[in-house]
């Protein structure tokens, strides 16, 4: 489980799928010194919490990390468990007690050389 600080930037309108299916996505932009936008999901009876969001607002998104693959492609979708709203300021993310950072291999080296392709240098 993973859980991450920030700004709603956007909230969708929820998407009602023939199979029964429900998704509601927002974004939540990070505080970071190069700041991020992250899309999550919020999947069936989960597309409530947006409820009682604002877009401006700050919250603490905690989510998990999904992924599939669909005629050869990969996907990863951040599928939230819960939101809560934050009160004073915060810094990023956060990974829960006993996790390594999101986007590290557990020893705190980013697995991705091309996670911060906004910075300058």
């Amino acid at each position: 489980m993973y859980q991450l600080e920030g700004s709603v930037k956007l909230i969708n309108d929820v998407q009602n799928f023939q199979s029964g299916f429900s998704k509601r996505e927002f974004v939540v932009t990070t505080d970071d010194q190069y700041p991020q936008d992250i899309k999550f999901e919020c999947v069936k009876d989960k597309c409530a919490l947006l409820d009682s969001v604002s877009q401006g607002q700050r919250v603490n998104v905690s989510f998990r990390i999904r992924g599939n693959e669909y005629q050869g492609r990969y996907y990863v979708n951040l599928q939230v468990y819960k939101i809560d709203p934050v009160g004073g300021g915060g810094s990023g993310s956060h990974p829960q007690p006993g996790e390594p950072p999101a986007g590290t291999g557990g020893d705190g080296i980013a697995d991705d050389p091309f996670a911060d392709e906004s910075s300058p240098f």
